[in-house]
Formats: C-alpha cells, sequence, structure tokens
C-alpha cells in the first residue's frame, strides 16, 4: 500500500475509535509501557500529548510523575522539534496544528540526548522497529544522533500504538530513526538494532 494511502487508513482507523476504548487501550498500554526496566529506571523521559486519536501517554505521564520523574513535552519550533520541561501545573497550550506543547522559551531546552527514554506517537509500524509518523520527520531529525553511525543507545526510542497500527514492511529511508521497542494495548515487542 502507497504510504499516504496508508497513513490515510490509519488515521481515519483511529478517529473511529470511541472515547471509552481509546482510554481503555491507553490503560492497557500504559500497564505494560511502565513494566518496561527502562522506563521503570529513568529518571527523565520524553512524552507527548496525543492528538488526532493516537495512543495517549497521558496514564504513562501521571504514573512517572508520580515516582518524581522528569517529565519532558515536544515543542515544535520552526522545523525543529526541541524538548522542554512539563511543569507542575503547567498549562499547556496548542500550537499551529492543534497539539498541547509547553510555552516555547528556548531557555527550557533541554537535549534530546537527555531522556532515558522517549515514548514517540506513530501512525503505523512494522516489525523491524520501522516507524510511520505524521510526515514532517521531527522525531527522525531530534534523534538523528541514533543513525550517525556511534555507539548511541540513549535514549530508547519507545513507540506508543494499538494493535491495528502494525503495518507489512514499511521501507524505511536512511533518515528514518528505527524504534527501540513498540508497545500496544495487547503486547511490547523490542527491536534489535
Amino acid at each position: 500500500m502507497p504510504i499516504d494511502s496508508l497513513r490515510s487508513a490509519m488515521r481515519k482507523a483511529r478517529q473511529n475509535l470511541g472515547a471509552a476504548q481509546r482510554e481503555q487501550a491507553a490503560s492497557h498500554c500504559a500497564r505494560l509501557a511502565c513494566a518496561l526496566p527502562a522506563l521503570r529506571q529513568a529518571r527523565s523521559i520524553a512524552a507527548y500529548m496525543a492528538h488526532r486519536g493516537e495512543m495517549s501517554c497521558e496514564p504513562i505521564i501521571e504514573w512517572a510523575l508520580g515516582r518524581g520523574v522528569n517529565v519532558l513535552l515536544p515543542v515544535v519550533a520552526g522545523r525543529r522539534m526541541r524538548l522542554a520541561p512539563l511543569l507542575p501545573g503547567e498549562t499547556l497550550a496548542p500550537n499551529r496544528w492543534g497539539i498541547l506543547e509547553p510555552e516555547w522559551r528556548p531557555g527550557r531546552w533541554v537535549s534530546a540526548r537527555r531522556p532515558t527514554v522517549v515514548l514517540l506517537p506513530l501512525v503505523a509500524f512494522d516489525s523491524s522497529g520501522n516507524r510511520l509518523g505524521q510526515g514532517g520527520g521531527y522525531y527522525d531529525r531530534a534523534f538523528a544522533h541514533r543513525n550517525s553511525g556511534g555507539n548511541w543507545r540513549r535514549p530508547m526510542l519507545v513507540g506508543l500504538a494499538y494493535e491495528f497500527q502494525r503495518a507489512g514492511e514499511l521501507n524505511a529511508k536512511p533518515t528514518d530513526v528505527p524504534l527501540d521497542a513498540v508497545v500496544t494495548e495487547r503486547q511490547t515487542r523490542e527491536f534489535q538494532h
């Protein structure tokens, strides 16, 4: 299936889920994700605010904050994605796509290499850990150091998805950064690269 058709079909399938289905899936996904040793030991994680039917990681954010873990959220600045800490009681504001994010202030940026684990949204994934995102390349640019040929294992990149988002083989480009794991409402898949 062509990439644009796959994106369209997966987005539609996500958006067709009812609120109760999404909430239940997010709860099951969080239970599995929070069992990952890297997440249980993390002092700093990057998460996201779900948009347009993406798997919510809010239960994981609540769990992490309850354990005193530093939670970072993406902030889009031009063609770059930055990470900023989620501050207690902070009101998040929608960006140009309607995705909630912390206030845009350069002094708040945190290096993409700092979190132990990064939770990523996705449109589809395959059995090799390739991720199909929204198409903007923000995550791939932010974590390009993982493809630089060095021995980078940090941060651990964990995609959160619904089980139905598993696709056949995705044609990865050299700039695509593969995932270390994908957690759905049903299971955790870890990948070796």
